[in-house]
């Protein structure tokens, strides 16, 4: 105790001598117990520094928090409130029934029928890759699909997770029963009711004219989705289905539904009804198309031909009354989504079935070409209706020789009878001139022509219509880098060297002759609705009076001349037959075109039949045929 460098520590760890804790004790003025005091407060002071940084990390903290709560509450409140919102409330697309198509008569062609759909909803599967892949398999098995199937529609949904994606439609009743109660176990898949379309299995030939729907294509969502289209929609593929898609398509629905955690429907929130698309009324006859497809069934048949084509078309305003393409397909095929095995077979198929011959096959027209190179030579003052030419049997220009199809020739020939006829001789020398007479040339056959509608689309609302071909002197220069001769226009003047053109061209400029000298636009649809499609004439003028002298011509093919098999019909047509090469090695086409009653017509007739041989002994009796069922079923109500 006496020792004066005793020293005293505190907890705190401050250090004092016992001397300067007998100064503290002994200082005047100190009250003793101010002085213990002193000694009992022990500690130590936060440095200024060291508060300031505190303070300024306290309130950058402070300020973060605030920023971050204006972010998520003001500047993107809405966005946040909606993914709350779509997690209790979901919003459905309501597809509307698509519109049913009509023939004339008001037989329906193409229908919505219900249906059975296995379907996948993306938003509903496990969220876990492993569990999810299991669910997959499982769903794959149970529909009779294929994994891949299902994972290339994984892709697709998803972009839209909450849109149910058809894994297989058209599913039978006792299969789709099984299905549904398997179905209530697989997270993500559901057996829904739906339609699909059904097409006549009576006509089939008609689906290239109806076309069919399937699953919107990556090209055409992002063509229309800002019109409202989704991945997950069906869209007219082909056909009218295609064309007439906006009329038949309607206006969707909406339906908002309340949900739980797991994505089960617990109550209608909202609905927005669908608008059903428009009906569509069509100029197709049914029976006619009917009639027509087996009669042409018959003749290729017996000719073990795979290949022909018919257009028949009202004159009087170029409607279409029956537009038959063999061979063909089902539509049906494609409504329940179609198996790849068999739309394989289909576009490797050498015939080709998926193609419409009717307007997109080119073919050479052969004679059914001559009435308008002779409406040309009228036209252009070339000739007059007497003038007149000696056939005997072709003609030879230096080397080459252009033959007739006669022997011997058919002596004198004005127009009238090298129509009849089908005189080479004569569209020869209109055609490329010889020795006095002065021809037409490429330039104004091709130039009246075109005035009928060759070399150029006709119009007709389907997809893949061709437009044909009509050569020119620059062309063959260009192409085969070769002079235009006179054996080119020769070739021309009858239907054969590089001219090409497609059935439905043939029949509309045929039926232009028919009706006296009006062009038309033809068409498929008669009525959008209730509301009627007016005929579309086509702006050209033609000269009235050459088409009279092609009118009498034809009709002289009828009486006495190519055609004259028809003569026995109860009303009087007129027509001209044509017999087309192809190529060295395959047979010639056979044509036909015609129209009748003669005075007043109210149907005009192509008839091709590939590979057929001569037009007047193929293609002339199918022609009849058909002539006489229309004049005892349909002549007297037209």
């Amino acid at each position: 105790m006496g020792n004066p460098f005793f020293i005293q520590s505190n907890r705190l760890g401050s250090v004092r001598t016992s001397r300067e804790l007998t100064a503290l004790d002994e200082s005047p003025g100190t009250p003793f117990g101010a002085a213990s005091a002193e000694r009992q407060f022990l500690g130590s002071t936060i440095p200024a520094r060291r508060f300031w940084l505190a303070a300024v990390g306290f309130s950058v903290a402070i300020g973060l928090l605030v920023a971050r709560a204006v972010e998520l509450q003001i500047v993107r409140g809405a966005q946040y409130a909606s993914l709350a919102e779509s997690n209790r409330v979901r919003s459905y697309t309501v597809v509307p029934p698509r519109g049913i198509v009509y023939d004339r008569f008001g037989t329906p062609l193409i229908q919505n029928v219900p249906a059975f759909v296995f379907s996948m909803t993306f938003a509903d599967m496990p969220k876990d890759r492993t569990e999810r892949d299991r669910v997959v398999a499982r769903a794959a098995d149970l529909a009779g699909v294929s994994r891949t199937d299902i994972d290339l529609l994984l892709t697709e949904a998803q972009k839209s997770p909450y849109d149910a994606f058809a894994v297989k439609k058209g599913i039978p009743y006792e299969a789709a029963m099984r299905l549904a109660i398997e179905a209530a176990s697989i997270p993500g898949f559901a057996l829904d009711t739906s339609t699909i379309r059904a097409y006549p299995k009576s006509a089939p030939t008609l689906s290239h004219v109806l076309g069919y729907t399937g699953k919107i294509s990556a090209d055409d969502y992002e063509a229309r989705k800002a019109d409202g289209y989704r991945a997950v929609d069906e869209i007219g593929k082909a056909g009218l289905e295609r064309t007439e898609e906006t009329s038949l398509r309607g206006t969707p629905g909406k339906l908002s539904v309340e949900v739980d955690a797991r994505g089960r429907e617990l109550s209608v929130d909202g609905k927005t009804d669908p608008v059903p698309g428009q009906n569509l009324t069509l100029t197709i006859d049914l029976p006619l198309q009917q009639f027509i497809e087996a009669r042409l069934t018959d003749v290729l048949q017996r000719l073990k031909l795979p290949k022909g084509v018919v257009v028949a078309i009202d004159p009087r305003n170029g409607a279409v009354r029956a537009l038959v393409s063999m061979p063909t397909f089902d539509s049906n095929a494609f409504s329940n989504g179609i198996d790849s095995e068999l739309y394989q077979r289909l576009i490797t198929d050498k015939d080709q079935p998926l193609f419409s011959r009717a307007i997109a096959g080119e073919y050479p027209p052969g004679s059914t070409f001559k009435p308008y190179v002779a409406y040309a030579a009228l036209t252009e003052g070339l000739v007059t209706p007497s003038t007149s030419f000696l056939s005997t049997g072709g003609l030879r220009v230096g080397e080459w020789f252009f033959p007739d199809w006669k022997a011997g020739g058919h002596g004198i020939t004005d127009v009238r009878k090298a129509l009849a006829w089908s005189v080479n001789t004569y569209f020869y020398i209109v055609g490329g001139g010889y020795e006095q007479q002065t021809g037409l040339g490429v330039e104004r056959i091709t130039k009246n022509s075109a005035l009928f509608g060759f070399g150029a689309k006709t119009g007709i609302a389907l997809p893949g219509e061709a437009d044909g071909f009509l050569p020119s002197k620059d062309w063959k220069q260009e192409a085969k880098g070769e002079r235009w001769y006179v054996g080119d226009t020769y070739h021309l003047a009858i239907g054969q060297g590089d001219a090409l053109a497609t059935p439905l061209q043939v029949a509309v400029a045929d039926a232009a002759i028919g009706n006296g000298g009006t062009r038309f636009v033809p068409h498929l649809v008669e009525k959008i609705g209730d509301k009627p499609v007016a005929p579309e004439p086509v702006d050209v003028t033609l000269n009235k009076d050459s088409v009279q002298v092609v009118r009498e011509g034809m009709r002289g093919a009828v009486t006495y001349g190519s055609a004259r098999f028809l003569n026995s019909l109860a009303l009087p047509v007129a027509g001209k037959t044509g017999t087309a090469q192809s190529s060295i090695d395959k047979p010639t086409h056979a044509w036909f075109e015609g129209f009748g009653p003669y005075d007043d017509p109210t149907l005009a007739v192509v008839v091709l039949v590939e590979n057929g041989g001569e037009g007047s002994s193929v293609a002339v009796p199918l022609a009849k045929d058909i002539f006489e069922w229309w004049f005892a079923n349909r002549q007297a109500t037209e």
